[in-house]
């Protein structure tokens, strides 16, 4: 008979299977006890109906596409699926159906980044708590808030196991389509460039990206025919300025070095170079490292990289971009909560019975000094603080646990 511990730190398929399953159920009760108990709290979703109507009617100027909140910030996708969300909803008067729907979008995310963790390998049963019963905020910006955040991130989610199973069309169009919904999605984009130059070779990576502007255009077109500078500058726009009185990442700074465009073009320059040395240092070091498969790929080489070092490589693309942020939003937390476990408890999967812990003690501490970061509200000294520290220490910890370099390294011609 095997003993809890075992099932929880085991190696197994079963183990992550049966543990993976219950918790899923576990969140589905929890998700819509959530709905029934807890009241709404309307934030966006008044001006996402409001920006669909206007959509609707056949609007297609992107400078008067607006709500109450404000004007609609956001590329083509958003648009079409809430569009749809609004027709299901009653022009989105039917709030708790809305929510009923997002549950589904919650337990359907959930499910993929299960299959995600699953299949890297690397992740023993136990972190998968992580995902469900500590995340307070994420239920929140799901079933009780309906932002289009998590939406985008159950897309990418999508694209994300479609690449580690090496079906690159598919997750170019599902990835597209998430940055149709927000463009934070494009933090992953060093981490996927190289993964289809890798992968599929110099003539492949221009063909998916060409893929990904094919999507872009076809949900963009009939905005950018009717003005295609209004479309470009609100739905990708680089210089928005974000109010000081809603960010969680940056409340220790005075507000006018927060709003000093020299902090923002040096969180820039950082958020590049740490992404350049995660690229070179860090990544597909079990296959000798980006440099070595580069120079595969120059003799024709193409290199397959596993599941484990496909995620590891997006999800770390992804943490740069936020640990660099101008500004971090609450809802933003949607764009990471699911993979700091993941970052943190890499590798404990392949090490069963060696996991000290005081180990499992500490990374679960930094996981609740996040999830208390980003529950306080306004944000303070201390909370925007204690974030920080926390990425310091995740960073840092990736650093330190960093795959060796194998030798000789095996690669695949095909």
């Amino acid at each position: 008979m095997i003993s809890l511990v075992d099932a929880l730190f085991g190696v197994d398929d079963l183990s992550f299977q049966v543990i993976a399953t219950l918790l899923w159920i576990v969140e589905a009760v929890v998700s819509l006890l959530i709905v029934k108990r807890v009241p709404y709290t309307e934030i966006d979703w008044s001006t996402y109906m409001q920006q669909v109507a206007l959509y609707d009617k056949g609007e297609r100027n992107y400078s008067k596409i607006e709500g109450d909140t404000g004007p609609c910030v956001y590329p083509g996708g958003h648009l079409v699926l809430f569009n749809i969300l609004s027709y299901l909803t009653n022009g989105g008067k039917d709030i708790r159906l809305a929510q009923y729907i997002f549950v589904g979008f919650y337990l359907i995310n959930l499910a993929l980044v299960f299959r995600l963790y699953y299949k890297s390998k690397k992740i023993a049963p136990f972190v998968l708590i992580f995902l469900t019963l500590t995340g307070y905020r994420i239920h929140s910006i799901f079933v009780l808030r309906l932002f289009n955040d998590p939406l985008a991130m159950m897309f990418f989610y999508v694209a994300a196991n479609c690449f580690i199973s090496q079906k690159w069309f598919i997750g170019c169009i599902m990835y597209s389509v998430a940055v149709s919904i927000k463009m934070n999605v494009l933090l992953f984009a060093p981490a996927l460039f190289f993964l289809l130059l890798t992968n599929t070779g110099y003539a492949g990576a221009i063909w998916y990206i060409g893929v990904c502007g094919l999507v872009q255009l076809f949900f963009g077109i009939s905005f950018l025919a009717r003005d295609h500078w209004a479309y470009l500058t609100r739905s990708f726009d680089l210089s928005r300025v974000f109010l000081f009185k809603w960010t969680v990442n940056w409340r220790f700074l005075p507000e006018d070095i927060f709003l000093d465009k020299r902090l923002h073009l040096l969180l820039l320059a950082l958020h590049l170079i740490a992404v350049f040395l995660f690229a070179f240092f860090m990544w597909f070091r079990t296959h000798g490292g980006l440099r070595r498969a580069m120079e595969h790929l120059n003799h024709g080489i193409r290199t397959r990289f596993g599941p484990s070092e496909a995620i590891y490589a997006l999800f770390t693309s992804n943490l740069m971009g936020i640990v660099f942020a101008r500004s971090l939003h609450y809802q933003f937390y949607s764009w990471y909560f699911h993979q700091l476990p993941f970052l943190l408890f890499y590798k404990t999967r392949s090490v069963k019975g060696k996991i000290p812990l005081y180990s499992i003690a500490v990374k679960s501490v930094v996981l609740l000094v996040i999830e208390y970061s980003w529950n306080v509200y306004p944000s303070t000294i201390l909370s925007s603080s204690l974030l920080h520290l926390a990425h310091i220490y995740i960073i840092g910890h990736l650093i330190v646990n960093r795959d060796a370099i194998e030798k000789p390294v095996k690669s695949k011609l095909f």
